[in-house]
């Protein structure tokens, strides 16, 4: 409770940090002023820091000093934003078209900043080190892949035992509300072109052509009976077509079609199962058609998955720090989230923490990625707490 305490009295910092965050939202891999905010924000602390050399990451390292090395635990913030031009009327909404903080990123690098300030604080408390990761590039850009390969897990010196990371939800919950679940956490997700190549000729004379259209729409029904008839509805498979183009004129029948879909899935099986039967029953349909396809499979984020113990951790801890504030998720979040690479490669857990506006039903409030979206900044004290005590007691008994 000392550290809550502690990060309430750093809320006007944290605040303002945030609000200059939001204010000036850069996408991507590479952001510069966010960067330089970051380290300006970090600047007198007794940190380790290096900066990333393909990307504008923040890499920091807090020795412990208790006298006890029980290794050493990451806590990650990602730091970009979305392409989106906002459409809030807030004092402090993105003054850069075509860019705005519509996930949180903004208000996740104000906690782990905080949580720096509150661990280097305590470093006489910490049985060994921390690393804390500020990772642009987190929205499709495989920003943490870059940081793993740059070591960011070896910034200490040695291998990270476990790594934390959090992510706010700007509606779905209370606010305050800490979201944890052991095992999938948030889907795979995976990119699919679709291109199908007949052979064009005039409506009017269907059979002298191939015709792609009547084949691509049999392809786009037939996947969504796949997924319902091959897959264990308790391992779901959820396949989304959202982009789907033929043709220039009413009575041609043209060469090609083509569409595009999103592939979720909750498991590594579920996903190598998918990607072995969709090709399949593609080619079978355009065989059947007398017509060509080709499948370009772009792999994106793999499922986030939260570790046993960790998990147990984050949960003892937030009843200890927020006072029960907690839901165990049913199930996990569709949406996908890159810190899945981070997990797969050591022990962690990825938390939710719900940043509802004050006085919005959490039912109708604007989800992440709206234009509309709105975070409350009341949780950041919570946040920046909840890092730092994860990170506290995953020390203490790491050696055990």
């Amino acid at each position: 409770m000392n550290l809550l305490a502690d990060a309430g009295a750093m809320t006007t910092e944290m605040v303002g940090l945030r609000r200059a965050l939001h204010t000036e939202p850069e996408i991507g891999l590479h952001l510069p002023k966010t960067q330089r905010r970051v380290l300006e924000a970090l600047d007198g602390l007794p940190l380790e820091i290096t900066t990333g050399e393909k990307l504008s990451s923040v890499t920091a390292v807090l020795r412990g000093s208790s006298g006890r090395d029980n290794g050493t635990v990451l806590l990650r913030g990602d730091m970009d934003a979305l392409p989106l031009t906002e459409r809030t009327d807030l004092p402090w909404r993105s003054r850069t078209d075509g860019a705005m903080h519509a996930c949180g990123h903004d208000l996740h690098t104000s906690m782990l900043v905080g949580a720096a300030h509150l661990l280097a604080n305590q470093r006489e408390k910490l049985d060994g080190d921390i690393v804390f990761m500020f990772q642009p590039g987190e929205e499709g850009w495989h920003g943490a892949d870059i940081m793993l390969e740059e070591g960011v897990l070896d910034a200490s010196g040695r291998r990270v035992d476990a790594a934390f990371g959090m992510h706010v939800f700007s509606g779905g919950h209370p606010t305050g509300q800490v979201l944890t679940r052991k095992g999938a956490m948030m889907a795979a997700a995976d990119s699919l072109d679709v291109l199908v190549r007949g052979v064009g000729g005039h409506g009017s004379a269907p059979s002298r052509a191939k015709d792609p259209v009547t084949a691509i729409s049999e392809m786009v029904s037939a996947l969504q009976t796949m997924v319902t008839r091959q897959f264990d509805v308790f391992d779901p498979v959820v396949l989304s077509v959202g982009s789907l183009h033929a043709g220039t004129a009413r009575n041609i029948i043209p060469e090609t079609a083509e569409f595009a879909a999103t592939l979720r899935t909750f498991s590594s099986e579920a996903r190598d199962r998918a990607m072995e039967s969709i090709p399949r029953l593609l080619q079978g349909i355009a065989a059947a058609h007398g017509v060509e396809v080709e499948l370009r499979h772009v792999e994106g984020y793999p499922v986030t998955f939260n570790h046993h113990d960790e998990t147990a951790l984050v949960a003892s801890v937030t009843d200890q720090v927020l006072q029960g504030r907690r839901t165990v998720l049913a199930n996990p979040f569709n949406a996908s989230e890159d810190f899945s690479l981070v997990l797969a490669q050591v022990p962690g857990s990825f938390i939710g923490l719900s940043a509802t506006p004050i006085g919005v039903d959490p039912e109708t409030a604007p989800f992440n990625h709206s234009p509309f979206a709105q975070y409350d900044d009341s949780v950041l004290p919570d946040g920046a707490a909840l890092y730092a005590e994860v990170a506290i007691q995953r020390l203490r008994w790491a050696q055990a």
